[in-house]
């Protein structure tokens, strides 16, 4: 129902889409390398050694949760704080680091700003900084697959502000319209950069604006991983039942800057902040795993430590790559290079053997 919290009211209980109680520790184990990459990528960038980064803290159990109740057939719509979704899916963390830094390794050859990424491999769409242009482009893409008949969804994410862009009302609407196999995850962290959730929009809910486009919209924990993992796994078993899209809400918050841009500090309180550290998802999730049993203090520290070298060597890696080849600027655009853009890279080629034109 519009509004509700949890779980789509009249799914069945038995219909698959619990969490798998045995992933919990491989759930933590993801969440603990995402929030270890983050707090390494921020540091990073106060450093000068990546250009620009956008912080994830605090939103790592919805995307973790989110992403495993995905399968890898599934198309991924990022807006730009999706790093947990691409660790989950498998994305290299060097591959990751290859483009915050870009250099050789790079796939997108330095043509995007650090953090917006794409891979194909991993049906992860390249992410771009205007809020809201994925959701219409998902939608388009899960039309696609259901007149293809590919078993398969589309899931867009964004934030709070997003769901007052017209991308998003012209994305549900064709969407419910067209009963498109789609996933709307809305990550509402409470601030659409420094303007807070109150004067977004006077809803009492983000997800209650689905109702309006004639489809569900879902209220959800987002620092509860369970929660989030049911929530994603039953909006997809209706979308490719034929049963049209899902708008669900993920009740997070966003514990560090929008990004490496951002002063937090000048618009909310010290107080808000450390209320909403008391519900970080990773030290809940510990705890719980520590309280049960299913988790040591020494396995703990090995899963933290596995999680620092991984990224370390990663990095280490990552910056003793070269720069990204300039000559890569007259590839990709065409299958069959025309002769205009031929003759200007062979210039380029004959410049840069010249030192008229250096890297």
């Amino acid at each position: 129902m519009p509004g509700s919290s949890g779980a789509e009211e009249g799914a069945p209980p038995d219909s698959g889409t619990s969490f798998p109680e045995e992933r919990l520790v491989e759930a933590y184990r993801s969440m603990v390398l995402t929030r270890t990459m983050d707090e390494r990528c921020l540091t990073l960038q106060r450093q000068g050694r990546i250009g620009f980064y956008v912080p994830l803290q605090g939103q790592e159990a919805a995307q973790i949760g989110c992403a495993m109740a995905l399968t890898p057939e599934d198309w991924i719509f990022p807006a730009y704080r999706e790093l947990g979704v691409a660790l989950a899916r498998g994305v290299p963390v060097q591959l990751l680091l290859d483009q915050f830094i870009g250099n050789s390794g790079d796939q997108l050859h330095g043509r995007q700003m650090p953090n917006h990424y794409g891979y194909r491999k991993y049906n992860f769409v390249t992410a771009s900084s205007p809020v809201g242009t994925q959701i219409t482009h998902a939608v388009g893409a899960a039309m696609a697959a259901q007149r293809r008949g590919d078993p398969i969804v589309t899931i867009a994410f964004f934030g709070d502000g997003t769901t007052s862009s017209n991308d998003f009302h012209a994305g549900l609407n064709f969407a419910g319209v067209f009963q498109t196999p789609s996933i709307f995850f809305c990550q509402n962290n409470h601030w659409a950069i420094s303007l807070p959730r109150d004067r977004q929009t006077r809803s009492e809910t983000l997800a209650v604006k689905a109702t309006a486009y004639g489809l569900p919209g879902i209220v959800v924990d987002g620092m509860d991983v369970r929660s989030i993992y049911r929530a994603v796994a039953q909006a997809r078993q209706r979308a490719i039942s034929g049963g049209g899209p899902t708008l669900i809400e993920a009740q997070v918050y966003r514990l560090g800057p929008h990004s490496t841009s951002d002063d937090p500090r000048r618009y909310r309180t010290d107080a808000e902040l450390a209320e909403w550290k008391e519900k970080d998802p990773i030290a809940l999730l510990k705890h719980e795993l520590l309280g049960s049993g299913r988790l040591s203090l020494a396995e703990d520290e090995k899963i933290w430590d596995a999680a620092k070298q991984q990224v370390g060597s990663a990095l280490k890696n990552a910056e003793a790559l070269a720069p990204v080849d300039p000559a890569t600027l007259f590839e990709d655009v065409y299958a069959t290079v025309p002769p205009l853009l031929a003759r200007q890279r062979d210039d380029f080629q004959q410049f840069s053997r010249e030192g008229i034109v250096k890297p």
